[in-house]
């Protein structure tokens, strides 16, 4: 397997002190590992939220599946995002999402993006999946004046795109509204919640195994080789003949397996900090009382949400070296970031701290669907950071796709995207977007 970072990113360090593993820990979700010959009809690469959605549509279609991951399910983005189920998953500008794909793209794409928020509030509701659901909708931010009044000149327009009623608060009401901090305003989106991104990864692996799927960890898969019946898979000790394939590696993925994936996906570091509980009397002096989820809206973004305990899980943005030097350097400048905007809580200390990986792609769109040239196998990556939802919806999509039915795809998302320029070396992509963001405060 060849990755693009330093095995560093690809350890258990970024993940030692993550909050999520305390209510389920790795030991929680592992899973046997795959041994001797197996004979499948569905294989499924990658145990996130893509994946497990997947295996679940197809076990309780009644199809036979069995799920690898090189760890244990949800070791990857699914089991230590920031929590956020919300709108999102393409950065590419409506005008170009036109341009590329024709009239009605950005529609599409809008219902993609609420489809896929309701579809995991529908597997929360059905499954009953107890994930610590809150915060009603997102909050979006304004870390200047300028950004506030695009946010004021904007707000007709998220109405009429989602076709709901946002909410504008201005500088002045911010502490009102529980949420103070050095902000010049915000807009909140009533679609979307937080959630506990483990409780309901392990909430959807129990699901799927109820349903027949079968759970293998510590089985990388290392080789995928073409064959009459489909495709023969190479794992340490097994060796698994499928009939279709599915591939749900995201920011984890490897650029030889396949190798259609070299330099197609873009991993780019997020980096997380929890505070302890915070008493009623800390969260008045910072007068930030809501547990809505919100985010900075700016290129390097900061996101964040009181969970229901009331600590505040704060990210942002991480760095483009794997290493635990550049770890330690980063979560210093998480930790000035967060005192900076909400000064009142330089005292409270922030014990735990992780990073993982999101996954971006050329197009600036997500994929999903059929591989070219892999008859047979199918793949969805790249949801920009917002994979909870959108990784989500796209494995229950990929699995319709992949018992030959129809899905919900927008044409911007079936499209394969091509490969970035720079090949091992374009996460030099990412250190010259941060330098210019640092540069022009965007």
């Amino acid at each position: 397997m060849k990755r693009p970072f330093a095995d560093y990113a690809y350890s258990a360090e970024p993940i030692r002190r993550c909050h999520w593993a305390d209510a389920v820990p790795g030991a929680d979700l592992a899973a046997p590992t795959a041994q001797g010959d197996m004979d499948i009809d569905y294989a499924v690469i990658g145990g996130g939220y893509t994946g497990l959605n997947a295996a679940l549509r197809l076990a309780e279609a009644g199809e036979q599946v069995v799920v690898f991951d090189a760890e244990h399910p949800g070791w990857g983005a699914s089991g230590r995002n920031g929590g956020f189920c919300c709108l999102g998953g393409t950065r590419a500008e409506d005008e170009t999402l036109e341009r590329r794909h024709g009239e009605g793209a950005v529609d599409e794409v809008r219902r993609a993006e609420v489809a896929s928020v309701d579809h995991v509030a529908g597997l929360l509701d059905r499954l009953g999946i107890d994930a610590d659901r809150h915060s009603e909708g997102e909050t979006i931010l304004a870390h200047s004046e300028a950004k506030m009044r695009q946010l004021r000149a904007e707000q007709a327009d998220y109405d009429a795109a989602y076709g709901v009623k946002t909410t504008l608060v201005e500088k002045a009401d911010l502490r009102a509204a529980g949420l103070n901090g050095r902000f010049h305003g915000a807009l909140t989106v009533p679609v979307g919640f937080a959630l506990h991104p483990r409780k309901y990864l392990a909430g959807l692996a129990k699901a799927a195994e109820a349903a027949g799927a079968r759970l293998r960890g510590r089985s990388p898969i290392t080789r995928i080789e073409r064959k009459s019946y489909g495709y023969q898979l190479s794992s340490p000790a097994a060796k698994i003949r499928t009939r279709k394939l599915i591939i749900a590696t995201n920011g984890y993925s490897s650029e030889d397996v396949p190798e259609w994936m070299r330099s197609r996906f873009l991993p780019a570091q997020s980096s997380v900090i929890a505070t302890r509980p915070m008493t009623q009397a800390e969260l008045d002096a910072q007068g930030w009382t809501a547990h809505q989820m919100a985010y900075e809206d700016r290129r390097l973004l900061h996101y964040f949400h009181l969970t229901p305990d009331n600590r505040m899980v704060f990210g942002q943005r991480g760095g483009v070296i794997a290493s635990a030097g550049n770890e330690a350097r980063i979560e210093r400048k998480v930790r000035r970031d967060f005192e900076r905007l909400f000064p009142e809580w330089k005292h409270v200390e922030t014990p735990d701290y992780w990073s993982g990986m999101v996954c971006l792609t050329a197009t600036l769109t997500p994929f999903c669907g059929a591989i070219p040239e892999m008859p047979g196998a199918y793949a969805a990556f790249g949801y920009h950071g917002n994979g909870v939802a959108m990784g989500s919806y796209c494995g229950a999509m990929l699995a319709d796709l992949a018992r030959g039915g129809t899905a919900e795809i927008p044409r911007a998302f079936a499209r394969p995207p091509g490969r970035f320029p720079l090949g091992p070396m374009r996460r030099g992509w990412l250190a010259a977007e941060y330098a210019f963001a640092r540069l022009t405060n965007a």
